[in-house]
C-alpha cells in the first residue's frame, strides 16, 4: 500500500508527457502520414508545390512550406507547426470538412466563372458568412442547397467542371479572407430582376457583382 501513491504519480506523469508530445506534434523533414499529404495538397492547389502528394515530407515539400511561410508572414523554418497549419486552413477550430471545401469550390466556380480571383474569393466568403448568420442554415451544404439561393443549381452551371482557381478561392475563403466585407448577398445588376435585392445596403462592388447586406 505504501507504493500506491508513487505508482499513481508515475502513471499520471507518463500520461502528462504523452499529452505534451501529442500537443507539440508537427510536420517537418522526415515526417510521413495523412497530415503531410494534406499539407502537400494545399500547397499544390496554391501553386507552391509541384511534386507528388505522397505523404512524405521531403526537400521539395520543405521548400514549398518555406515559400508559403514567407508569403504569409510566418517564421520561414520549413516546419509546419500550429500557426502554419492554421494559415493553410488545416489547424483551425472551424469544423469544415473536405466535402465543404469541394462544395464551396463548386459554387464559386459556377457563380463566379469569369470573375477575378478576388471576386471568386468574395463569393465563397458570402457563403461562409451565411453559415455564420442566424437567418441562414448553419452548414455549407445547407446554404448552397437552400431553395432558390443560387441560380446556378437550376441552369446547369453548378454541374460544370470546377475551375482550378475556385479551389484556391475556396481555401482562402475558408482561411477567413473576405473581400466582400462581411456581405451575405451579392448580385449582378445587369441580370438581377428582384427589386428587393436592389434595396439592400451595398458594401462593395467587385467585377460584375455587387455585395450587400
Amino acid at each position: 500500500m505504501q507504493n500506491k501513491p508513487l505508482k499513481v504519480f508515475i502513471i499520471a506523469f507518463l500520461i502528462f508527457c504523452m499529452l505534451c508530445i501529442t500537443a507539440g506534434a508537427l510536420s517537418k523533414m522526415g515526417s510521413t502520414g495523412k497530415e503531410v499529404s494534406d499539407i502537400q495538397s494545399v500547397l499544390k492547389e496554391w501553386g507552391y508545390y509541384s511534386g507528388s502528394v505522397d505523404g512524405i515530407y521531403g526537400t521539395a515539400t520543405k521548400n514549398a512550406v518555406i515559400a508559403f511561410q514567407k508569403k504569409n508572414g510566418l517564421a520561414a523554418d520549413g516546419i509546419v507547426g500550429k500557426k502554419t497549419l492554421e494559415a493553410m486552413g488545416l489547424g483551425g477550430s472551424q469544423s469544415f470538412v473536405s466535402a465543404d471545401y469541394e462544395l464551396l469550390a463548386r459554387i464559386i466556380s459556377a457563380e463566379a466563372r469569369g470573375e477575378s480571383y478576388l471576386g471568386q474569393v468574395a463569393v465563397g466568403a458570402v457563403v461562409l458568412n451565411r453559415v455564420e448568420h442566424p437567418s441562414f442554415p448553419d452548414t455549407v451544404s445547407g446554404v448552397v442547397y437552400q431553395n432558390g439561393a443560387f441560380s446556378c443549381l437550376y441552369d446547369g452551371q453548378f454541374y460544370e467542371k470546377i475551375a482550378d482557381s475556385a479551389y484556391r478561392a475556396a481555401r482562402d475563403a475558408l482561411n477567413g479572407i473576405d473581400p466582400s466585407g462581411g456581405a451575405i448577398y451579392y448580385y449582378n445588376p445587369k441580370k438581377a430582376t428582384s427589386k428587393w435585392i436592389f434595396s439592400r445596403p451595398v458594401i462593395t462592388t467587385i467585377g460584375e457583382h455587387v455585395f450587400c447586406n
